[in-house]
């Protein structure tokens, strides 16, 4: 449990040491937090909504911070380049995001070619069974997709760093929260980027 442990520290603060410089990138993290948080609570009663939420507001604005905002220059922080970071990413990168990111928005056309998606769906008759339905086919593709790279680890690295990864993922919602609740206050003093001084070597 503790080498667990360990282990999830360490991907916890590469990827906030990598990726989440920008404070507004920090600021859009903390709204998707909030709003993964919620979705996880609707998940034991309303599977689809859920899925609405966490791929409608979570995800796009999480995404969104790491497109537009995020700083992919050189890293002097971490004295790397942007190109070596996706390199040694063990989540995804931002090339599987564009392709993961394109799935999800391109889904929905499937309950337009085959309104049964293959004898799944029963035809919908409303607007709001039409958008449960594609809300149970988001949540299937955030399973997929979660899964997919936890297999993938496997063989790319270990079982151990997969596994890992994957408890990352799930408690990144309220590991953010802690992180980046004060992001806005900061961005509203005008810092647009985290100075990082608490990741440097030698911070006490």
């Amino acid at each position: 449990m503790k080498e667990i442990l360990r282990q999830l520290h360490i991907q916890r603060m590469d990827d906030h040491r990598y990726y989440h410089h920008s404070r507004i990138n920090q600021s859009l993290h903390l709204l998707s937090a909030s709003s993964f948080v919620l979705a996880y609570a609707l998940l034991f009663t309303d599977p689809a909504m859920a899925a609405l939420l966490a791929w409608g507001v979570a995800m796009t604005s999480r995404q969104a911070g790491h497109f537009f905002f995020e700083p992919k220059g050189y890293d002097h922080v971490n004295q790397a380049t942007h190109e070596h970071k996706e390199d040694i990413k063990v989540g995804y990168n931002l090339r599987r995001k564009v392709v993961l990111m394109a799935l999800w928005a391109l889904s929905p056309l499937a309950l337009f070619v085959d309104p049964t998606l293959f004898g799944n769906f029963t035809p919908a008759e409303s607007t709001m069974e039409l958008l449960r339905q594609v809300g149970m086919m988001w949540l299937a593709i955030g399973a997929g997709g979660l899964v997919f790279r936890v297999v993938h680890l496997f063989f790319l690295r270990d079982v151990p760093t997969g596994l890992v990864w994957a408890l990352k993922i799930i408690t990144d919602p309220f590991h953010d929260i802690k992180l980046y609740w004060r992001s806005p206050f900061y961005l509203m003093r005008g810092q647009l980027i985290d100075p990082m001084t608490h990741t440097q070597v030698g911070h006490d």
